[in-house]
């Protein structure tokens, strides 16, 4: 296998080792994947690609999610869960894997993350229907874009004033 061009397949561990599926099987799960992600928002740009809003071009954390998906989470920043519209209501368990708790009720002291979605300065208010807090984050985070496009192109050549 070292030199030649054909696929092997590596036993896996244990009794059904040799049972791999072929790399070209059909995935009829990956369907309901791709919508889950839709109706989620985990539509963040998959690695290697930076962790960038292709909206408003800010940072975002990016987390994979159970179904393979990414999401762009807002940095450095966790929420009372009651705070937040249900359906944006993202966890982050110990192994960095992000999840949705949808239309669940947080439980009382739970605090959650904040999707960059929802916060977008580059997105329409009438498309994500926000509250009033979150209108106010996504005002900083507007403040923010500019300042970054500011700084990447520079003030340039001052005029001789004198």
């Amino acid at each position: 296998m070292g030199d030649t061009s054909e696929l092997g397949i590596i036993p896996l561990p244990g009794p059904d080792g040799h049972r791999q599926p072929p790399p070209d099987a059909p995935r009829p799960w990956e369907n309901a994947d791709r919508a889950q992600a839709a109706v989620e928002g985990a539509t963040g740009p998959e690695p290697p690609d930076p962790p960038l809003c292709p909206d408003c071009g800010l940072v975002g954390e990016r987390h994979a999610t159970y179904y393979g998906a990414h999401v762009l989470l807002e940095p450095d920043m966790t929420v009372p869960a009651h705070m937040v519209p249900a359906w944006h209501r993202w966890y982050v368990d110990s192994g960095g894997t992000a999840w949705n708790s949808r239309g669940d009720e947080p439980a009382p002291g739970a605090v959650c993350r904040v999707p960059h979605r929802i916060a977008c300065p580059g997105l329409r208010q009438e498309e994500i229907g926000l509250w009033r807090w979150l209108e106010a984050l996504r005002a900083e985070n507007a403040r923010r874009a500019w300042r970054r496009a500011d700084a990447e192109t520079g003030p340039g050549a001052l005029p001789d004033a004198g």
